[in-house]
């Protein structure tokens, strides 16, 4: 197993792209610490992680107040004796250009996306560095890489998760700290969904979506985990400050095969 006698934390885990790394975090012998904003979400996927022979606990998180996180890391340390890997995967998506959208819709996504990633990477900071270094690994995406119209606070976000991923790599060269991110494309998730309802044509937007992909077909959450597992891994034991593309294809170049 690859990274059995690990503990992990995975945030926004109660579903989607989380749930699944949590899942294969456990599936590679690590014990998991799940936690969602949404508490019964994330005992679900704790149900499930034990159901396939896991170990993991669960709890609420608000990824945007350092007291919350800073407690969390305090009950995963006593109960799982301390932590390894930290997976920064909470993330929200409202559509809007910058011209257009409501100044509270650009702080949240700003919050939840960029700033939950400084706040849960500092939070386990001292406890990665006291057993000798350890992963992080957060999810940005090609939004981060690549502009998407409409969408400007959701790409400004992910781009900056980009530049902390690479300023915290070097950060915490020296301590055996290392730090990555992996760029999703298009992944069938309910937030995805989320994104295709709020255009004009929802199954417009899907089709046009998946059309995008040369591989042609929207992405699935194990798609994603699966770099999240080898980022995690001493596979990339010489990989730090790296956005890991996973997007089936989407942003190798020019793609004529779309609808």
């Amino acid at each position: 197993m690859r990274l059995a006698g690990k503990t992990a934390l995975v945030t926004g885990a109660g579903s989607g792209i989380g749930r699944q790394i949590a899942l294969r975090f456990a599936a590679e012998g690590a014990e998991v610490f799940v936690t969602d904003l949404a508490g019964e979400r994330a005992q679900e996927t704790a149900r499930l992680v034990e159901g396939e022979g896991g170990t993991a606990i669960s709890g609420a998180l608000d990824v945007t107040s350092a007291s919350a996180v800073q407690e969390a890391m305090e009950m995963m340390i006593a109960q799982l004796g301390g932590i390894d890997i930290v997976a920064n995967n909470a993330g929200v998506t409202i559509v809007g250009a910058a011209h257009s959208m409501q100044e509270s819709d650009w702080d949240e996504e700003l919050t939840v996306n960029l700033k939950s990633v400084y706040i849960v990477s500092k939070a386990a900071w001292p406890h990665l560095r006291s057993r000798g270094g350890g992963a992080i690994v957060c999810t940005a995406s090609i939004a981060g890489l690549w502009a998407i119209p409409d969408d400007a606070a959701y790409c400004a976000s992910k781009a900056g998760v980009v530049m902390l991923t690479k300023c915290m790599a070097l950060d915490g060269a020296r301590d055996g700290i290392r730090v990555n991110c992996v760029c999703p494309g298009f992944i069938d998730t309910p937030m995805i969904e989320g994104y295709f309802a709020d255009q004009p044509d929802p199954q417009a937007a899907r089709r046009f979506a998946t059309g995008l992909h040369p591989l042609g077909r929207l992405g699935q959450p194990l798609d994603i985990a699966d770099g999240y597992v080898y980022l995690a891994s001493e596979e990339a034991r010489w990989v730090t400050g790296t956005a890991l593309v996973i997007d089936g294809g989407l942003t190798a170049g020019i793609w004529g095969g779309g609808d």
